[in-house]
């Protein structure tokens, strides 16, 4: 099922496999940690390939020109008597954008999840988005409710110094053992059976196993 518009020659489709790869270079240029950098989803390819298989019929692609317009990725999220339609990912290519490609996207989408039992829709947005605002609210979301997330610099924290640490004395040992040539068994004509080992290799072994708490 798809629609054609003859003014604006936009063309909605279900997304297919060829496109996977085209829409993830798209939103890796719009879903950038620089203009969003507490998204709570990071864009990666399998956020294309997983709601590729699970939910197909939920995720479009819009096409003007012969060239990707834009997409969107939606899902069915189904809690006792409710059954709600979400709106993952929307992505437009700078090139066509205000051109209506995102209205025709949302409007597919949310009719399809009518069909489908969805009574209710959900789509969330980063709060400096303020174009996605306006025009989510232009098409009917309201209610906004904001969640707090909270973060926390690792490089900071006490056990991340102690691994950096440990893994810096680790290398600093291999570099000693690799520098310091093997001590050899003696020839017969000296000792008799008289090995001499490098003291240092079960040592340093204890050492290693015992200091990464």
């Amino acid at each position: 099922m798809s629609s054609f518009d003859e003014t604006e020659a936009i063309y909605v489709r279900e997304l297919g496999i060829d496109d996977i790869a085209p829409i993830y270079h798209l939103g890796e240029g719009l879903f950038t940690s620089d203009l969003y950098p507490y998204l709570y989803r990071t864009w990666d390819e399998w956020e294309v390939i997983g709601l590729y298989n699970t939910d197909p019929e939920y995720c479009l692609v819009a096409e003007t020109d012969g060239e990707l317009a834009g997409f969107i990725l939606g899902t069915i999220i189904t809690k006792a008597s409710w059954t709600y339609g979400y709106i993952l990912w929307l992505g437009v290519s700078p090139k066509y954008q205000r051109r209506g490609v995102a209205d025709k996207l949302v409007d597919k989408v949310v009719a399809r999840m009518i069909e489908d039992g969805a009574r209710f829709m959900l789509v969330d947005t980063d709060p400096t988005n303020t174009s996605a605002l306006k025009f989510f609210n232009r098409k009917g979301f309201g209610n906004i409710r904001q969640h707090i997330f909270l973060s926390m610099n690792l490089s900071k924290h006490e056990y991340y110094g102690r691994l950096i640490d440990y893994e810096h004395q680790k290398a600093e040992r291999a570099g000693y053992r690799r520098s310091r040539p093997a001590i050899r068994a003696r020839k017969p004509d000296s000792v008799a059976n008289e090995v001499v080992l490098n003291p240092l290799a079960s040592e340093s072994q204890t050492t290693e196993d015992q200091s990464l708490i």
